[in-house]
């Protein structure tokens, strides 16, 4: 069965302080997550104001394959904002919990559920397909829920989305939750997990794997707070752990990875999931002896799977296994002894620097220090002792 995305980093992504898109990287990023088989894009928030309609409306007009989708408060006015930027499809989102119902809006069960059903039906006769977001689903009471499902199904929306707002689910809660909605209603679900306590990946693939059809992801998990599930982990972790279909190209994850970042201003930290710098490098002597050997065995997956390459670096815990199969691939011969020596100078280099040695730094190193480095080296490399060492992994 196949997995559907509906990514929100044009929305909730750019909901994380400091972050605001310009309207061309907007669009390029709109582009390029349609590139990448996503199968839906939250395009931004129409009641925002005349800047935001703009953008959305320049992304609406745009052929793509994805479908644009327009989010909404449930309020009347924020659909006829989205319809007047040509959205065809709307998100309507309504705090189910009682402590969002009664602390944020000050209201009760029975007249948001009315409004709900008044702004569904508005957004209906505007031409628009509807989806629903459930806010706060985690800490909302099962039987509400049930209750607000079974009400919109005469409303013919296209699915609901189960909102984990503030992160405190785990897998197994979500699985039940996405199990006991199963029972109310036969519209597909949607799960939208946030990251504040690191299981927002972790909580999506439970709620796929007890039967929610799509996923809500953004790019690196940019989002509010400790942000989203992160778009790329998910679709790795839905094909390779799930054994599901998921129509990404996983071979641009890590350019779609690299160009949000680059329009967030947020850099993609060194050890993040799939796309981060240090995913497919390795240092450790014993991991390094595995994947010169046979690459899975420390390696879950492919690099080439999502556009990434290998790489072996050199380190206070680096192995001689390792040492001497680069220095072989480099024309070298070494023996033991220059072995030992060189571990030494990579691991007082290491630890002086705190930084990894690349294999070509290895080799430079190894030529200083034979005997006669100038004629082994004509192009003049100094001594090892003022060699520069490119940063590693700053």
């Amino acid at each position: 069965m196949k997995v559907f995305f509906c990514d929100s980093t044009l929305r909730d992504g750019e909901q994380a302080p400091g972050v605001a898109f310009r309207r061309e990287e907007k669009i390029a990023l709109a582009r390029l997550l349609d590139e990448a088989g996503v199968d839906e894009i939250e395009v931004g928030v129409p009641a925002m104001g005349e800047r935001e309609q703009q953008d959305v409306a320049e992304i609406f007009s745009m052929p793509m394959r994805t479908v644009p989708v327009a989010w909404n408060r449930t309020r009347r006015e924020d659909i006829a904002a989205s319809v007047r930027c040509g959205a065809v499809r709307v998100h309507v989102a309504l705090p189910v919990s009682d402590i969002m119902i009664r602390k944020k809006l000050h209201s009760s069960r029975r007249e948001v559920l009315s409004r709900l059903l008044d702004v569904v039906d508005y957004a209906r006769e505007c031409g628009t397909r509807v989806s629903v977001g459930f806010e706060d689903a985690s800490r909302a009471d099962p039987s509400f829920l049930g209750r607000v499902a079974e009400s919109l199904e005469p409303f013919q929306v296209v699915r609901f989305r189960v909102a984990d707002t503030v992160g405190i689910l785990t897998p197994w809660a979500t699985q039940r939750l996405i199990a006991r909605l199963k029972e109310f209603t036969a519209v597909p679900l949607e799960f939208h997990g946030h990251n504040d306590l690191g299981l927002a990946v972790a909580n999506t693939l439970a709620a796929l794997e007890a039967g929610a059809e799509w996923a809500s992801t953004t790019v690196l998990g940019l989002g509010e707070r400790a942000g989203n599930a992160a778009l790329e982990a998910v679709a790795v972790g839905a094909h390779l752990l799930l054994g599901r279909e998921v129509g990404i190209r996983l071979s641009l994850l890590s350019r779609l990875a690299e160009q949000v970042s680059t329009a967030s201003g947020l850099a993609i930290p060194d050890q993040a999931p799939v796309v981060g710098s240090r995913v497919f490098t390795h240092e450790s002597g014993i991991h390094v002896d595995g994947v010169l050997k046979a690459p899975e065995t420390y390696e879950p997956f492919p690099p080439e799977w999502v556009g990434r390459s290998r790489r072996i670096v050199f380190g206070r815990h680096s192995g001689r296994n390792g040492l001497r199969k680069v220095l072989e691939a480099g024309g070298f011969s070494p023996s033991s002894e220059e072995l030992d020596a060189l571990i030494e100078r990579i691991r007082e280099l290491a630890v002086s620097r705190k930084e990894f040695l690349t294999e070509e730094i290895i080799c430079r190193l190894y030529r200083e220090a034979r005997p006669n480095p100038v004629e082994q080296s004509p192009e003049g490399i100094r001594s090892p002792s003022t060699v520069s060492v490119r940063p590693g992994g700053r």
